[in-house]
Order: structure tokens, then sequence, then C-alpha cells
């Protein structure tokens, strides 16, 4: 089995479709990591995008959760809280039950668990650094654990016997796995590794192995609509830069 590994769309379409047509069928299930809307000028049409599909799974984010007021913004800073606050005017109530519908976590194939954040705090906690990851490997049973929220291609390891988890940053690569394991795709919407292309992975059941990937889109056209929805300037010219 191939699995499509998304996260962090925010809201770009271009760029969700950017992945999709890179990817070309290529895979039998789509695991999303949350965070579809906030951000981008589009969250109706990605939500709709996914909800089309009929070998979804999906979990919820930390934007998606704000965009229907589970949780509060007050952590957010000033452009990401004026950006959702556009987010929760637009956003349709058929798209807002679809968002009611997603879990915190899902666990596929007994062995891959899939969190936005972390399996400890799955919505918001940020798994940046080894402390926090090995903190975390306490917290599931799997092999292997899925994340995104940093919007940062990453892979976290835990050999047996090791005193921490040890940091890899992939390069676009297939990469073997091994037990165990978390694992960021990084963001497809709104990359920040200094790299402005949308980050996905292809993940092979069968064969164990990972494949990082990278793809362009038309990121203009994101930004002009961006702009004329009068979103953060920052937020815009962000995409450009990966960062």
């Amino acid at each position: 089995m191939k699995a499509l590994i998304i996260s962090d769309i925010h809201g770009n379409l271009e760029a969700l479709k950017g992945v999709f047509s890179d990817a070309e069928n290529k895979y039998d299930e789509v695991w999303c990591l949350g965070d579809i809307v906030g951000y981008g000028p589009s969250p109706n049409e990605c939500i709709e995008y996914l909800s089309e599909l009929n070998n979804l799974k999906c979990i919820i984010g930390n934007h998606d959760a704000a965009a229907i007021r589970l949780l509060d913004t007050s952590s957010f800073n000033r452009d990401a809280q004026r950006s959702m606050k556009w987010t929760r005017t637009v956003l349709n109530e058929t798209n807002k039950q679809f968002i009611e519908s997603l879990p915190e976590t899902l666990t596929l194939e007994s062995q891959f668990l899939l969190a936005h954040g972390s399996p400890r705090a799955p919505v918001f906690e940020y798994i940046l650094d080894s402390y926090v990851a090995t903190l975390n490997f306490e917290e599931f049973n799997t092999n292997y654990c899925f994340v995104g929220h940093s919007h940062i291609p990453s892979i976290f390891y835990y050999p047996k016997g090791a005193p921490q988890a040890i940091l890899e940053i992939p390069k676009i690569t297939e990469i073997e796995l091994k037990p165990r394991m978390i694992i960021n795709p990084g963001s497809v919407g709104q990359p920040r590794d200094r790299n402005p292309y949308s980050s996905y992975i292809i993940l092979d059941t069968q064969n164990h192995i990972l494949d990082f990937r990278r793809t362009s889109y038309n990121i203009e056209k994101t930004q002009e609509k961006m702009v004329l929805h009068n979103l953060p300037d920052k937020h815009i010219s962000r995409l450009k830069h990966g960062i």
C-alpha cells in the first residue's frame, strides 16, 4: 500500500493541486495531518477538494480547530489572528461540519499514528528538538508517528538503547523505515525550511520506504488571491522564500 501524506495546506489551493499533480495518482490513500485552513485565501476550496476524495484519512489541526472556535486564538500572533478572523468569516457551514468531524488522532494499519502536533498534545504541541521528541516517544505505542505543525520536513529516530531521540533533516530522497520514528512531511501550503516548494511524502508500506518529495506551484496566483482578500503582507511575502 502507498499513502500520500500531506500536512499544513493552510488554504493554499494552488499548492494542494500541485502536490496531487506531482504525485500522479501513484498512491492508494491520502493521509492528511491537519491545518487544511488558516493563513491562505482558499479555505473552502481546499476542504472541498479533500472531502471529495474517497481514500482520505484526515485529522484536525490547530488552525482547523480555531476556525470552528474549538480553540482560542489568544496564543496566535497578530497576523495569524487577523487571518483566522477572515477564515471564520468566509468558511461555510458544510465545511465547518467537515472540520467538526475530524478526530485528533488516527491509528492506521496498527503501526502508524497520525497527530497534527504531537502524540501527547495532538492539536498544538510542536516537536522541534530531540528533548521534546524523546518525551513524546513515551506517549505512543506504534512504531511510527506522523506529525505536522512545524512546517519543516524532519525525522526523529529513537533506536533501542539510545539515550534520546536523534534528529535528521531529510533531503529529497527515499529513506528506509526503521522502528521507531516520528516523521514530519513538511508543509504543502506554507513551507518554513527556506524552500518555497510544497513538501510531502509518499509512504510505501510494503517496501518500508519514505519518499520525501518537493514540487513547485503557482505562488503568484496564491499571492494575488491573498492581496484581494487583504490578508497580512507577511503571510503573502513568506510564500516566495519558504520562511
